[in-house]
């Protein structure tokens, strides 16, 4: 990684159309002159409800995908929009899907009324972050927002329904996620403390660092409670503490104990909403979960398992959450029997390793990957189970961090004190490619979703943090300081 100083400039991938493109979109509409329309529908936003249902989208979070659809596309199958889009591209259908950042969705899809709707549920993540959309950013869809509430109404299915699946976030030396309003919170430990640095707004520019205290070379992990505040926790051989949004994107508490020192940790949500953590120690694995959601806490409870192992944590498609745990002679594996219940027994998962990442496919189905001093490995769930152990090359003792591009592909990031390096599956679902150069070497790397989409990856060293993002759907920015400051160094 190279110490070039600069401040990115984001851009939104999508941008407003012209007010008098919508209008006529709109008038042709009230006269019945589209092409593509469905007569089978009263009125246009009828047809988006339907979909939008059929597609998963349930109770307020229906009438806001309605509502949005209405402001991009009027609820026509067939709209198209290319003004003004940088890069040069097209956006097509009920939810305007843009054919440059979601390649993926073809155009017989993007102009089929379901399979838009199939496609912006799982970009909107379920419908819970419309930030990909500027027509939402700009408060646009208000005004649709009463037209699309009596098209859910007609439709007669506005109740709650299951609610999206939330993933666990990496965790690591440095941890990220998304705020409530879309923003990225960044966490780095360094050997004073903690500190923090987050987005000034949704996909933009950081703030500087901020020195928050807290455990010295701490492990940390983060995840977001059911009511939508950021938990972070904080671990070292001594001391275990963590601090919480005070609301959804809010300020923060103080650092309040959570236990005893250990190793490391992990925390994820369970299906239900209650968070749980996972911490490691010189006597194996302990847990502790919320008793209801975003509420107290239960005591910590021993659960077995390797000792000052390195923990991840994922959630399986069915909302079992499941943690895999890895020292340098063990590798196991727990999951819950049950979304929400109790948890196995551990699992023999394979040899003793260095660092671990998991992450799943687009389709659900986990993927794993741990670094040894031979390289990086791979293991993935399959029809009959899990696969076996497979190599892929890539940086020996490497540490690991994965996420998901924009249309679903896994993608896997290493470094170790020399190099980092790159992979991706080159589909959806698919086989992995070659490993390519990312940078030069560091101590840490994890890397977060932007609101839109786009992976944005931190690397630290013994300088401090940088970042890198993705600039397009397969290109990506240079290394930089977050903001213009080196942040905490990390030996």
């Amino acid at each position: 990684m190279t110490g070039q100083q600069v401040n990115p400039v984001r851009r939104s991938r999508r941008t407003p159309r012209r007010a008098a493109l919508a209008a006529m979109v709109s008038l042709l509409l009230a006269a019945g002159g589209v092409v593509g329309a469905a007569p089978a529908h009263a009125a246009a936003s009828d047809l988006c409800a339907q979909v939008g249902y059929n597609a998963g989208f349930r109770g307020g979070g229906l009438v806001t995908a309605v509502a949005v659809a209405l402001a991009e596309s009027s609820c026509d199958p067939s709209a198209t929009n290319t003004y003004n889009n940088t890069p040069p591209s097209r956006d097509r259908g009920l939810w305007q899907i843009n054919d440059y950042w979601h390649p993926d969705v073809s155009d017989a899809c993007a102009y089929d009324a379901q399979c838009n709707a199939n496609a912006a549920f799982r970009i909107s993540s379920g419908g819970t972050n419309w930030q990909p959309w500027t027509t939402y950013n700009i408060g646009a869809h208000q005004r649709h927002m009463d037209t699309a509430r009596a098209a859910v109404d007609r439709l007669g299915h506005n109740g709650p329904g299951p609610a999206p699946l939330v993933y666990p976030a990496e965790s690591g030396r440095v941890v990220s996620a998304r705020s409530a309003d879309g923003r990225l919170e960044v966490f780095a430990a360094g050997a004073n403390g903690v500190h923090h640095a987050w987005q000034n707004k949704a996909n933009g520019t950081w703030s500087a660092w901020q020195s928050l205290g807290g455990p010295g070379n701490a492990e940390l992990a983060i995840g977001p409670n059911a009511d939508g505040r950021l938990e972070l926790f904080a671990i070292n051989g001594d001391t275990f503490q963590h601090r919480y949004q005070n609301s959804p994107s809010g300020t923060w508490s103080g650092w309040e104990t959570f236990g005893e020192g250990g190793k490391d940790i992990a925390v994820g949500s369970n299906k239900d909403g209650r968070l749980e953590v996972f911490a490691s120690g010189p006597v194996g694995v302990f847990h502790k979960y919320q008793n209801a959601p975003s509420s107290g806490w239960s005591n910590w409870e021993p659960t077995g398992g390797p000792a000052n192992s390195r923990i991840e944590m994922e959630k399986s498609l069915d909302g079992r959450l499941e943690v895999f745990a890895l020292n340098g002679n063990v590798f196991q594996h727990l999951y819950q029997t049950a979304a929400n219940g109790s948890w196995s027994a551990w699992n023999a998962f394979g040899t003793g390793g260095h660092d671990l990442t998991v992450d799943h496919n687009r389709d659900g189905r986990l993927e794993v990957f741990a670094s040894n001093p031979n390289g990086v490995f791979h293991k993935y769930q399959n029809a009959s189970g899990w696969s076996e152990w497979e190599a892929t090359g890539g940086p020996a003792n490497a540490q690991l961090t994965s996420e998901r591009s924009p249309d679903g592909r896994v993608e896997i990031f290493a470094i170790n004190d020399t190099v980092a390096q790159h992979l991706w599956q080159t589909g959806v679902n698919a086989p992995y490619g070659q490993w390519t150069t990312f940078g030069t070497g560091g101590t840490e790397i994890t890397a977060a979703t932007n609101a839109d989409g786009r992976i944005e990856v931190f690397g630290a060293s013994h300088a401090g943090i940088y970042h890198k993002w993705q600039t397009g759907f397969t290109t990506w920015s240079d290394w930089a300081w977050v903001n213009t400051t080196s942040g905490p160094a990390l030996d």
